[in-house]
């Protein structure tokens, strides 16, 4: 009974109370929530959020549509709104601007969602030459000294593939998952050839007393021998593509994308994201330290809860820069 009082006190306020005190607040400031929120937060994520939510909240239809219409259609969608809420352009000539970058960014966030499922959606396919140009692009971009000898080859597992033909390892991810090694590879060679190296030679790092006392005798005595676990690079790039659309997909990306996207996020901006969450997840596993691989799950889970809290900061942007190779030589 507590809990369906508190539900309809809830909704209460939300369709009455709430609308009530924007319709004061407009009175008294004589601006809608459109103009307070662009003239009152700086640009960004606080920004852009905001006014997603303040269209999407509208009880008016057209204005909870603006946020899906197509890109072209943005320019008349903002002088519908400046109309609706009679706002004289002339006058506010920067709220136009302001309601045009943020509409920008919504509508871009939406379009990339479905072009990274597009792709995912995609099947890879050993019959398309184009699939197979990527693929080889891949190993020549990872191993440049070492020729493939044949297509279907015990040296697909040096980069980190279950077995001798990789195009059965893109089933969960399809063509997204080979898209973002490329991309990694072609576009931070130094980087992934590095993070390639220490995937399979992994550096030790030395336990502290702190951690001794907590281990028990069986852990030391396999820590002894093993302190520091490998992982397969092309395998792991395939699941951290599914935490980055997984990310994506849940809107937790928007932090990011609408600090680093000045208009409308692109598929680059979600490839330099990935390369970023690679580097980053190669430093937590070291850092982590597992037993043995069975400890994969338990390491990303932990990882993805992290990235998750720093999305959670409106002015977090995970590579300010936007240039993945910059940001990352530079750590």
């Amino acid at each position: 009974f507590a809990r369906m009082f508190v539900q309809v006190c809830l909704y209460f306020y939300c369709k009455c109370l709430w609308r009530c005190l924007k319709f004061v607040v407009r009175k008294l400031t004589g601006q809608c929530e459109l103009q307070r929120i662009c003239y009152n937060t700086k640009p960004g994520a606080a920004r852009t959020m905001k006014i997603e939510a303040s269209l999407k909240g509208s009880k008016s239809k057209r204005l909870q549509t603006s946020v899906n219409v197509h890109p072209d259609a943005i320019e008349k969608t903002i002088d519908d709104i400046m109309e609706l809420k009679k706002i004289n352009r002339d006058i506010n000539p920067q709220l136009g601007v302001s309601l045009q970058a943020c509409l920008l960014q919504i509508v871009g966030y939406r379009n990339l969602i479905a072009e990274v499922e597009k792709l995912r959606r995609e099947p890879y396919d050993s019959e398309n030459p184009q699939h197979e140009e990527m693929l080889l692009k891949l190993w020549k971009c990872l191993k440049p000294n070492s020729p493939l000898k044949a297509r279907i080859s015990k040296q697909w597992c040096e980069i980190g593939f279950q077995g001798d033909d990789p195009k059965t390892d893109f089933r969960g991810m399809g063509l997204l998952g080979l898209y973002n090694l490329v991309y990694f590879a072609e576009w931070d060679t130094e980087i992934a050839q590095q993070v390639l190296t220490d995937s399979l030679h992994p550096k030790y790092r030395e336990v502290t007393k702190k951690e001794l006392s907590q281990l028990s005798k069986a852990e030391w005595e396999k820590k002894k021998f093993d302190k520091a676990i490998g992982y397969s690079f092309a395998i792991v790039g395939i699941n951290i593509t599914d935490l980055a659309y997984n990310l994506l997909v849940s809107g937790a990306l928007k932090t990011h994308f609408y600090n680093v996207a000045p208009e409308a996020p692109t598929l680059t901006h979600f490839q330099q994201t990935f390369c970023y969450l690679m580097h980053e997840f190669h430093k937590f596993w070291i850092d982590e330290d597992p037993l043995d691989i069975m400890e994969f799950n338990r390491v990303r889970e932990k990882f993805y809860k992290r990235i998750l809290r720093q999305l959670q900061n409106p002015e977090m942007a995970l590579c300010p820069h936007f240039a993945a190779s910059e940001s990352l030589i530079n750590m």
